[in-house]
């Protein structure tokens, strides 16, 4: 065994299986596997993911695309079993849509996670990555540490991310070697196919004429952008070594307001554009309007961002309106 493939075994990461592979988080992440020399084997059943956000990868000689729904097994199992790790991106990313139908999440979001470990049992694969968020922790005024609770979610989506952890529990119990669980804040960036800024934007492109922005802009969060995720993401898979870790990932602030994103949208796209908030607290059913994210564990392991919320949205601002723009163009 050579020095680079001992560096790889020792990191875990010699074979990998990303589900989600084509989405947002899920494709900036199969880009920095094979940054580190991975064998990564990506699937996505392309109902939000893309094919354009794999162009990269799919040059690469040690990336293979399988298409395929995490809901039918058979199909999940041709993808194999030679995988050393499972980083389990897959799920519905859009709450509203989770609301207005459960069935959404429970398909898309639970069931992808009961699939993969059930696959992951029957072929012996040993660790599973697994992308999970704050929703979890429902509409709490408190400090939202890793070890608070009772949690009760106010999303389906955060319902059945705190579920799918659970199952992740049981099976670290009974079968695998190890788990790390990420609890992401927003996250922002190039990719996205929903989310504040990206829906924006999207308004404009609609109506020039005026801004429609839902509540009345004092909902306040904390914003990562999607490349530091995946720094945090990887440092803690190399560094935490618990049979079961789990870590908030986010910015070290309470955030940016919705004014402050609306602002920084008609900055960029339409600059002196009338802003026309809907009212109230919470732009949607199952919004968390404010909420305190700690940190301090992960900043303990030995990492903290180097954008805060402020700076993230901003560079986010640029790059998904310069996306836009180029597809328009495109089109």
């Amino acid at each position: 065994m050579d020095e680079r493939e001992s560096s790889l075994e020792s990191l875990g990461l010699t074979s990998v299986l990303v589900t989600g592979a084509a989405g947002f988080i899920g494709s900036h992440l199969v880009d920095r596997l094979l940054q580190r020399g991975c064998s990564v084997t990506g699937i996505d059943n392309f109902v939000r993911g893309r094919i354009e956000n794999l162009q990269s990868a799919l040059m690469h000689p040690n990336f293979r695309l399988v298409e395929a729904d995490l809901s039918d097994l058979s199909a999940f199992r041709s993808v194999g079993s030679r995988y050393d790790v499972v980083w389990h991106m897959a799920a519905n990313s859009d709450i509203a849509a989770g609301v207005a139908d459960a069935a959404v999440d429970h398909r898309d979001t639970f069931l992808t996670t009961f699939h993969t470990l059930q696959v992951m049992r029957e072929f012996g694969i040993p660790r599973i990555a697994f992308a999970s968020t704050s929703a979890i922790y429902g509409d709490n005024p408190r400090e939202l540490t890793e070890d608070i609770g009772p949690l009760f979610p106010i999303s389906n989506y955060g319902a059945m991310k705190l579920a799918s952890e659970a199952s992740i529990s049981a099976a670290v119990e009974s079968f695998l070697e190890r788990a790390w669980i990420f609890r992401f804040p927003n996250v922002i960036g190039p990719r996205a196919t929903h989310g504040i800024i990206y829906d924006l934007l999207r308004k404009l492109a609609r109506n020039p004429a005026a801004l429609e922005v839902l509540g009345d802009g004092s909902q306040q969060k904390p914003y990562l952008h999607v490349s530091e995720l995946i720094d945090a993401m990887l440092f803690i898979h190399d560094h935490a070594a618990e049979k079961l870790n789990y870590f908030n990932i986010g910015p070290a602030d309470e955030g940016v307001s919705v004014r402050f994103i609306a602002e920084a949208v008609i900055h960029q796209a339409a600059p002196n554009l009338s802003i026309h908030y809907t009212g109230g607290n919470k732009g949607w059913v199952g919004d968390v309007p404010k909420f305190t994210y700690s940190t301090r564990k992960l900043a303990q392991l030995g990492w903290t961002p180097a954008l805060s919320s402020a700076k993230s949205l901003e560079r986010a601002v640029r790059e998904i309106h310069d996306e836009m723009a180029h597809e328009c163009a495109s089109s």
